[in-house]
């Protein structure tokens, strides 16, 4: 039976990035203390200006802008595509990593794992889906000033930037979504 958890966007940790060059909220995690020592962090980054990201070796990123214009990231000398908002963009967390801003200030989704420790999977959806999943920790975000998240007769309503947490699932999960939102599938190795 999984643990059913709804954080609330107003009641996130702020916490300052790596290299002390902005501060994130921290939606959750799976453990470890400060910004060491966790399998898996889910959080959300106000980016002001162009600049370098934090490195976290050993550790894989997933990136969407939530809000504003987007931006271009260079990864190790390679510049991306324009990213705008609800586009994941995956990279090593090892990559030096500058960004530039397209119009101003962004606000973005970070999903920052372990490989040797999960499997990650992330994708967005909008309107009404119903998926399946086996992982052992299923995240629903909202990007919606409402989202209706139904898990078999159980029903979360959430708000802009809340997220639902499933954690310690050891069956199929059969989950219904009306909104826009983030889907996170992590499985232990």
């Amino acid at each position: 039976m999984s643990q059913v958890k709804v954080l609330r966007a107003a009641q996130y940790p702020r916490m300052p990035w790596k290299n002390g060059g902005g501060s994130t909220e921290e939606i959750t995690r799976d453990a470890g203390a400060g910004l060491e020592g966790f399998g898996w962090r889910l959080s959300i980054a106000d980016i002001g200006e162009s600049g370098g990201f934090s490195t976290f070796a050993g550790y894989e990123r997933i990136i969407s802008v939530l809000q504003g214009d987007g931006m271009t990231l260079n990864v190790d000398g390679h510049s991306t595509r324009p990213l705008h908002p609800l586009d994941p963009f995956a990279f090593s967390g090892e990559s030096h990593v500058h960004c530039t801003l397209l119009g101003g200030p962004i606000r973005d989704f970070n999903l920052i794992y372990a490989p040797q420790r999960y499997r990650a999977r992330l994708q967005w959806m909008g309107g009404q889906q119903r998926f399946f999943s086996e992982a052992g920790t299923v995240l629903v975000f909202s990007a919606a000033p409402t989202l209706r998240v139904k898990m078999d007769e159980a029903v979360e309503a959430l708000g802009l930037y809340d997220c639902l947490q499933l954690s310690g699932n050891t069956g199929l999960l059969d989950i219904t979504t009306c909104g826009q939102c983030c889907v996170i599938e992590l499985t232990a190795r």
